[in-house]
């Protein structure tokens, strides 16, 4: 059942992290798809009522995910993801930041370092998701803005998307 799935979110103060360890009861291949296919990424990757937009994507080392999230009242938001390691079904990492249409960083929001590890376990699979900032206020200012609800919403999308 989906609702014994793991779902472990913890925020690391002392060492500006926030880590999140998510069950799906899916395999491997089809979640690690679903985080690095653009296509499945725009199903899921928003909390609702938000949509998700790739402009463009490039999943490999030295690449970058170029996207806005859409909200019902037609606000948009850029985000972009450098691509730093991919080890194919293991793991990627990536520098996240937000940014403008013309993937200028918006300078006022922190930068993020994402590593996104998956590990097969029988008919399920664990992600866990580590995410260092470099400074508590940093990491302060991505919690105040709702990333754990938010978040944890469009953890709760790939569920159904993976259905």
């Amino acid at each position: 059942m989906k609702s014994a799935l793991l779902m472990d979110f913890t925020v690391d103060k002392e060492n500006c992290r926030v880590n999140v360890k998510r069950e799906f009861a899916a395999p491997l291949n089809l979640v690690w798809d679903a985080w690095t296919n653009p296509d499945v990424l725009d199903k899921w990757w928003a909390p609702r009522p938000y949509q998700t937009v790739t402009k463009s994507m490039d999943f490999k080392v030295g690449g970058r995910w170029h996207y806005h999230m859409k909200g019902p009242q037609g606000d948009i938001h850029w985000c972009l993801a450098d691509y730093k390691s991919i080890d194919i079904e293991k793991e990627y990492q990536c520098l996240d930041a937000f940014c403008n249409e013309e993937m200028v960083i918006n300078e006022t929001h922190p930068r993020s370092y994402w590593t996104v590890a998956f590990e097969a376990q029988g008919d399920k699979t664990l992600v866990k998701v580590e995410i260092q900032h470099e400074k508590l206020s940093d990491l302060e200012m991505i919690i105040e803005m709702g990333f754990k609800e938010g978040f944890t919403m469009a953890l709760g999308n790939l569920d159904e998307v993976l259905g």
